[in-house]
Parts: structure tokens; C-alpha cells; sequence
């Protein structure tokens, strides 16, 4: 349930922000006009997010059992790769987001209502579409026959509107780098969970071998339905007799993907070379300068 919640609460919490500052913008600069088609293509986004997620839901439920499996695997792997994207890219730009939001906003003002309606529309249809995607897979992968997993997923949603409203109030300041880089560390462990069960998806539609080949085996020292087993599958997608695919594949997302999420910013060899090669330009122009 924790993790369908942090999926909740970071995806939420993103498109509320994107919402409040596109809301804060217009009514600081005196354009209350303009919110009308701000919020139609707002609500045009969240109808297409909640739309698709129910398309994935009862969609699937026609399939054969190896269909869906397929289907659940594939697109899970594809949920994996497009949250770790979105991480990595919100990593770099939160600092920066404000800015760029405005910029976008002033332009489509210049346009008219339409452009207005589009900005708003893909400014939170991505991180619907990409919410919906991730939480069909999370919660099919963490599903333990309850409604847990989906409460999860709605109590952080819930959370991140209330604290998208308390940041529009000014009640709440909130360092959006180091916010989404926790976050974002915590949801790529989340997605490797999500990963490993896709690839067992993947394994039981008889798309990947391997089904029987298992790494080890814990189901007498944890099982599956009792606290502990029910905790770690809520949390990390755990499962107590993996395949040796299902590890070698969680392991290979994770150590990676981990240590270079939580890497600082900016450290990388190019980075520290363009930095004193502009340090050394900048001294030997200061010295020309003092010698003529």
C-alpha cells in the first residue's frame, strides 16, 4: 500500500503543482479571463488519464490468460521506462519548472483561448497519462486481491491536492529539488518491483523462459499472504520465490539506475572540465586585460 501511496502522492503532487502555478500566474498578472480555458483543458486532461486507466482496467479483462499476462508484462516494462524518465527529467528541471511553465503560459496568452486550453491540457495530461500507466502496473503487481493497493493510490493522491492547495495558499514552501529527488529515488525502487513482475508476466505468457528456473525460494519464512510478506509486496513489489530472471533483471535496473539518480548534479568529468576550462578562460582574460 506504501508504495501505491508515494506513487500517488509524487505523481499527484506534480500535476497540482503544475496546476498552482499556472493558476498563481494568471491571477498575480491580472488575467483572471483566462482561467476558464485553463481549467477546461485541466478537466479534458484528467477525463483522458482516468479514461485510459479504465481502458487498461476492463479492457484486459476480455483477454485469454496469456493475453493478459502479455499485455500486463509489456506494459509494465513500458510504465518502468517512462517513470524513470520522468525522475531523471524532473530532477534536472524542478528548479526551473516555474520559469518554464510561465514562459509557455505567455506565449499561449499572445495565441489565444485555444493555445490556453493546450498548454493546460499537456502540461498535466503527461503526468496523467504517465500516473494512470504507472498505477495500472503498480497495482496489478502489488494486488493482494483488496482494495489496498487502489486506496493507496487515492489517499496519496488526496494528499498531494491538499498540499498543492496549501502551496497555492501560501501556507507551504516546499524545496522542490530535494522533494523530488527523494521521492524520485524511492519510486525508482518501486519501479523496479514493478519491473521484476512484469518480466514474470512476461515468463507466464510463455514470452520469456525460465518460468520454473527459481532464485530462491522464502515462502515457508515469509509467506506471501501473512503481515510481513503482505508489507514487503506492498512496499517493494516483493515476491518470495522470484525466477533467476525476475533478480538478475531487478538488480540490473536498480544498483545502476539507483546510484546514478542519487549522484550530485552536475559532478559528472564534462562537467568539472567545461567548469575549469571556463575558470581558466575567465583568469587569462583578466590577465590580457591587466597587462594592456
Amino acid at each position: 500500500m506504501f508504495g501505491n501511496y508515494l506513487i500517488g502522492l509524487r505523481e499527484g503532487l506534480e500535476a497540482s503543482l503544475v496546476v498552482c502555478i499556472l493558476i498563481a500566474y494568471l491571477v498575480k498578472t491580472g488575467r483572471r479571463d483566462a482561467l476558464r480555458p485553463i481549467w477546461i483543458g485541466i478537466g479534458v486532461a484528467v477525463g483522458l488519464a482516468l479514461a485510459f486507466g479504465a481502458g487498461l482496467e476492463f479492457g484486459s479483462q476480455e483477454l485469454t490468460f496469456e493475453a493478459q499476462e502479455a499485455l500486463g508484462g509489456s506494459l509494465s516494462i513500458l510504465a518502468v521506462g517512462l517513470v524513470t524518465w520522468m525522475v531523471f527529467w524532473m530532477r534536472r528541471t524542478a528548479r526551473h519548472l516555474k520559469a518554464e511553465l510561465h514562459g509557455k503560459l505567455d506565449a499561449a496568452l499572445q495565441m489565444g483561448t485555444g493555445a490556453l486550453v493546450a498548454t493546460a491540457f499537456l502540461a498535466v495530461g503527461r503526468e496523467g497519462l504517465e500516473t494512470a500507466l504507472f498505477v495500472w502496473a503498480s497495482v496489478r503487481a502489488s494486488s493482494d486481491g483488496t482494495y489496498a493497493p487502489l486506496v493507496g493510490v487515492v489517499l496519496g493522491l488526496l494528499t498531494a491536492v491538499f498540499l498543492g492547495w496549501l502551496f497555492y495558499q501560501g501556507a507551504l514552501r516546499i524545496n522542490l529539488a530535494k522533494f523530488f529527488t527523494w521521492t524520485g529515488g524511492m519510486l525508482v525502487v518501486v519501479a523496479a518491483g514493478v519491473l521484476a513482475y512484469g518480466v514474470h508476466d512476461l515468463q507466464e505468457a510463455r514470452f520469456l523462459g525460465g518460468l520454473e528456473n527459481k532464485a530462491f525460494d522464502i515462502s515457508g519464512t515469509i509467506a506471501p499472504d501473512g503481515w510481513l510478506g503482505t508489507l514487503l509486496k506492498g512496499v517493494f513489489n516483493f515476491q518470495p520465490d522470484p525466477t533467476v530472471l525476475q533478480v538478475t533483471v531487478w538488480a540490473l535496473y536498480l544498483i545502476p539506475t539507483l546510484a546514478i539518480f542519487l549522484a550530485p548534479v552536475g559532478s559528472g568529468p564534462s562537467k568539472r572540465v567545461e567548469k575549469q576550462k571556463a575558470t581558466d578562460e575567465k583568469a587569462e582574460a583578466n590577465r590580457a586585460e591587466a597587462a594592456g
